[in-house]
């Protein structure tokens, strides 16, 4: 566990990571390439609270940004800790 800026984190902090792409798929999953050079997938029906509750629009979570290493929506009024998207994400690996 580590504080940041006052909040609390589960886990131990990713040093500099960013998310360089994002592309929003069905279900409310992600496929998300990050700093690392990993390419995860990410659930984001995990993330609570009244902020998400916008992201149950298609319109809205199908239309994802990367703002200086961070993925937003809505024009940047809801957003997500890369270290949380990470620590929370799946390995992918594409079949060939």
């Amino acid at each position: 566990m580590y504080v940041m800026n006052g909040i609390v984190y589960g886990g131990e902090p990713v040093t500099d990571i960013k998310i360089s792409s994002v592309k929003a798929l069905d279900n409310m999953i992600l496929l998300i390439t990050f700093s690392t050079g990993e390419t995860r997938l990410f659930d984001a029906t995990i993330l609570q609270g009244e902020v998400f509750n916008l992201l149950r629009e298609e319109n809205v979570f199908k239309n994802p940004c990367v703002d200086h290493g961070v993925v937003t929506w809505n024009n940047g009024n809801i957003d997500c800790t890369p270290e949380f998207m990470y620590h929370n994400s799946y390995e992918y690996s594409m079949a060939v």
